[in-house]
């Protein structure tokens, strides 16, 4: 279904010094600068009725920020974008993912760690954008001013995220059923009428089969078995503080080569153990420094 129409799209759009604002660089330290703040989703209760949110598919990309000249990954670092493809983007704050397509997130991010401009793997990549930071109005409003901006660039790798109402749990459920069986990861609903923030609150939430979030290694715990003598578990502490081991999802080398004491890592699990830790706590996927 198509959004409510919405007049005076290109009134309203975010002046550059807005996005300033809302990013402020930290102090130089080697070079570095702060991670800029974002807009968190919480998990989606199933059965909960979808009315007042917008929803699309949650892509599996590399999420990056466009501030009008230059795009940066959520950890603050620049990314090594070709200047044919910067030039294609607005001068207009953008919140986005790096995409290649379904089940392709190694390759995504194999490419933006090699930063060469040159890599022909950048003509396929799209930039899909799902958000403008600091623009004025409620989410409604700013996803037809996404299409505009889409529309005007006439650009096939610049991509606005399709976003659409739900009647019910039912349909809601039916579509997360539908997008997971074609490869996709899940479903993100917005609250039509949230002005932009930033942070983890009640706007933004994801609706996935397991449950996923971060955590960073703070040691290791020993192998057994035919694992003995390797690493049979990373010591995690994840975002909320708790700690606890993880040990499925490790791939070989992974156990023979530990991670390093401070690398993010992304885990799925499903559901609590009568504790409240992750049950079935599972790696997914390692985050690069700075993605």
């Amino acid at each position: 279904m198509d959004l409510p129409h919405h007049p005076a799209l290109g009134a309203s759009l975010l002046p550059l010094a807005a996005w300033t604002a809302l990013t402020a660089l930290a102090p130089p330290a080697a070079g570095a600068e702060s991670a800029p703040d974002l807009l968190l989703a919480r998990d989606w209760t199933a059965g909960r009725s979808p009315q007042g949110f917008l929803v699309s598919e949650k892509f599996d990309g590399v999420r990056a920020l466009w501030d009008g000249r230059r795009l940066r990954f959520r950890g603050g670092g620049v990314v090594a974008a070709p200047d044919w493809f910067l030039a294609r983007l607005p001068r207009q704050a953008l919140d986005g993912e790096l995409w290649l397509g379904h089940g392709r997130f190694d390759e995504v991010s194999a490419l933006l760690r090699r930063g060469d401009p040159q890599d022909p793997g950048w003509r396929a990549l799209q930039y899909r954008v799902f958000e403008l930071p600091g623009a004025p109005g409620g989410f409604a409003q700013r996803a037809a001013q996404i299409e505009a901006l889409v529309a005007a660039a006439a650009w096939p790798q610049l991509v606005a995220v399709a976003q659409r109402p739900m009647a019910d749990a039912t349909a809601l459920q039916q579509w997360l059923d539908e997008v997971v069986a074609a490869g996709g990861e899940g479903l993100v609903l917005h609250r039509a009428d949230a002005v932009f923030q930033t942070g983890r609150t009640e706007a933004l939430f994801k609706f996935k089969p397991v449950q996923d979030a971060e955590a960073v290694v703070i040691g290791h715990a020993p192998g057994h078995g035919k694992y003995a003598g390797q690493v049979g578990a990373l010591r995690v502490r994840n975002d909320a503080g708790q700690v606890f081991l993880l040990g499925s999802g490790l791939k070989d080398s992974q156990r023979r080569e530990p991670l390093p004491v401070g690398t993010r890592v992304t885990y799925s699990w499903r559901g609590l153990t009568a504790t409240g830790l992750p049950r079935f706590a599972t790696l997914l996927r390692v985050r690069e420094p700075g993605f």
